[in-house]
């Protein structure tokens, strides 16, 4: 038992190895940076996909590209230049020679190691560049620039490749506080434009009484303050009580005279 767990866990490790491999990996970096290596792992969505091209002008080829994968079939092949007469198929690029340079909303795809030239370019290797390109509005839209063959060294064929996969979704910051207030600002604003044209325009209303709703505005102190009243004060009887129990309320009356001539002697 304890041999069996020994020989599946390593199996299991392998296939979950297996499973998180990129097709991007298929590209093969002449110097292996960080920043390369980033910048392939965006392209990812556009693996597994064959791009192609007609010519410029009036050449009879056309151009077949790949991320990262065998364009035309053509093994290692990642740009390749097909003869439209005779289907034969030849290797501009290969992407086990690739650099990638990534700016904000772009990356420069780079396949070296192509076919040799001919004649011209000091029969140097062909090169493919192609330039990727942030556009929300395209649909993967590939298109051949030119080919800069008309030089000893360095010579080059340039493409452009206008996709959305780059275009960096920016994720909304609002809260949903935010939104609420906006939605309610918005609302008094309506409000308040709406109701001051109709007061103007329709009613005729001048001054202050532009104001829409002005009577029950001007009554929103009035109206909180009884409202306040009536829910936090006592409404009983408000009369203060005597200080001394059996002492009457109400003024005395006018006491009788008392007469003492009586008293007086004859």
């Amino acid at each position: 038992m304890l041999l069996s767990v020994r020989i599946i866990t390593p199996l299991f490790v392998l296939l979950a190895g297996v499973q998180a491999k990129r097709n991007t990996d298929n590209c093969k970096l002449i110097s292996s940076s960080e920043s390369e290596k980033n910048a392939l792992v965006l392209l990812e969505p556009l693996t597994n996909q064959s791009f192609t091209v007609k010519g410029q002008q009036q050449e009879a080829y056309s151009y077949i590209f790949q991320v990262c994968g065998d364009a035309g079939g053509l093994k290692n092949a990642g740009l390749v230049q097909k003869d439209d007469k005779d289907d034969k198929l030849v290797p501009i690029g290969i992407y086990t020679k690739t650099r990638a340079i990534k700016g904000s909303d772009w990356i420069l795809l780079i396949y070296e190691g192509g076919e040799n030239y001919d004649t011209h370019c000091s029969k140097e290797p062909r090169k493919a560049m192609i330039m990727i390109s942030c556009n929300e509005n395209a649909k993967n839209d590939f298109s051949v620039v030119l080919e800069d063959n008309q030089k000893p060294d360095d010579c080059y064929y340039l493409f452009e490749l206008d996709t959305n996969v780059l275009c960096q979704k920016i994720p909304s910051k609002l809260s949903g506080g935010s939104i609420f207030l906006i939605v309610v600002f918005s609302c008094l604003a309506v409000y308040l434009t709406g109701g001051f044209l109709y007061q103007r325009l329709v009613v005729g209303a001048k001054g202050v009484e532009q104001f829409p709703n002005y009577a029950f505005w001007s009554q929103i102190g009035n109206l909180s303050a009884d409202g306040c009243d009536f829910v936090c004060r006592s409404r009983g009887n408000r009369e203060e009580p005597p200080t001394y129990r059996g002492v009457a309320t109400e003024p005395l009356g006018e006491e009788p005279e008392e007469r003492d001539d009586h008293l007086l002697p004859m």
